[in-house]
């Protein structure tokens, strides 16, 4: 019997291991292709000649304005966005845990809202309200935060949801209070520093999303990363999939970071149990 349940486990261990190498090599296999591609030079030389003008900001902000241009809009969306979406959540989701449970369900649907509902969608209804926008704003990319809030809110809610059910945040709460702390202390010095991955975890997707979205701001005629290389992409294809390759890459070391916290909290909570 010990014997069956070892040869079980052990084709397990194999069946995992080829899983995973498979999915690796699908996986990497479109990402070294642009990376070879990126790095082909006349005759089928190797060049990093594109990436040096990647990185080179001044050269690139000359050659590239539009690339650049969509560089600097991402980079201010993405701290306008994880800024945004952080402030209006993590209250929201700390507040109706400790005073108005019942209202979780609303919450949680209305914030799970924006992910059943195409991107197509949103834009056909976002558009009268960044006409407004437009009206009394101005029609900047960075008005695009909006938007992407909304995007990133099912991502957010749900990491941040998962960061609060897994500490006990009314006796925090109470406990502090009681001891004289005012409710911005409470947030600040209790609830946070105890949902701290989770937190990161939201910021870390918030990233991600910001970062990949295209349809939105090609189609409210906004600035961004995506636009840029898609524009790019008919007159330089070369510097067009290398901006595609790095932002890929950045993509999945967020995610691996998020990966990462995760376990943090996972053993920091066994720990703590433990003890």
């Amino acid at each position: 019997m010990a014997g069956l349940v070892r040869r079980r486990a052990r084709r397990q261990r194999v069946l995992r291991w080829v899983i995973v190498t498979v999915l690796s090599i699908v996986f990497l296999l479109p990402l070294v292709a642009l990376l070879e591609f990126t790095t082909r030079g006349p005759g089928g030389t190797l060049t990093w000649d594109t990436w040096r003008e990647l990185f080179d900001f001044q050269q690139l902000s000359e050659t590239y304005p539009v690339l650049w241009t969509g560089m600097k809009a991402s980079f201010w969306l993405v701290l306008l966005s994880v800024a945004l979406t952080l402030v209006l959540l993590v209250p929201t989701v700390v507040w109706v845990r400790l005073r108005l449970p019942r209202l979780r369900r609303l919450v949680e649907f209305v914030c799970l809202l924006p992910l059943t509902i195409p991107a197509i969608v949103l834009v056909v209804g976002l558009a009268p309200v960044y006409a407004w926008v437009v009206y009394f704003v101005g029609g900047s990319s960075l008005t695009l935060t909006f938007a992407y809030t909304i995007l990133a809110l099912p991502f957010a809610y749900r990491a941040i949801d998962t960061g609060l059910s897994a500490i006990d945040v009314r006796t925090l709460a109470e406990a502090a209070r009681s001891l004289g702390a005012g409710w911005a202390t409470v947030m600040w010095r209790v609830v946070l520093p105890n949902i701290r991955s989770a937190v990161l975890s939201a910021a870390f997707l918030t990233v991600a999303l910001v970062l990949g979205e295209f349809t939105i701001a090609s189609l409210l005629n906004r600035d961004n990363v995506q636009v840029a290389i898609n524009q790019l992409g008919k007159s330089s294809a070369t510097i067009s999939f290398a901006v595609s390759l790095a932002a890929l890459v950045l993509a999945f070391v967020l995610l691996f970071l998020l990966s990462f916290a995760g376990g943090k909290r996972r053993r920091s909570r066994r720990e703590r149990t433990t003890s």
